[in-house]
């Protein structure tokens, strides 16, 4: 059963902006405490790069991508987005929107925190 849909993956130019969504099925929007974007690039072990809290849509970035990338929630279309803006030729990889029934702060960014997985989509950003 599918429970994460994610798209808007695509090509841009260094310095250009993407937004990616996740949409969650309605019947376990109400069951997970967090959403995580994470990344992989070729050769790269996955990459947490943001987590959401569904509670009250407090957010947790990586380094590599505070102040760039903003992840929100809207509740009443039961999908999560990911902006990024000021995009690098290192952010390029498959993004994966994932869902927790729960786990701890330590492991917000790390994959073995989630449950369930979206398909990915692919980003590339070079010149």
């Amino acid at each position: 059963q599918v429970h994460l849909v994610e798209s808007g993956g695509a090509s841009v130019q260094p310095g250009g902006s993407l937004r990616l969504s996740c949409v969650v099925s309605e019947s376990m929007m109400h069951v997970y405490r967090y959403i995580g974007w994470f990344r992989q690039a070729p050769g790269n072990e996955r990459e947490g790069v943001a987590s959401i809290y569904i509670g009250d849509g407090s957010t947790l970035y990586s380094d590599s991508v505070k102040g760039r990338f903003t992840a929100s929630l809207d509740n009443a279309k039961s999908m999560v987005t990911l902006q990024m803006n000021s995009l690098r030729p290192e952010d390029t990889g498959v993004y994966y929107c994932a869902a927790s029934f729960g786990t701890l702060y330590s492991q917000l960014l790390q994959p073995w925190g989630y449950e369930h997985w979206s398909q990915g989509t692919q980003v590339t950003v070079s010149s």
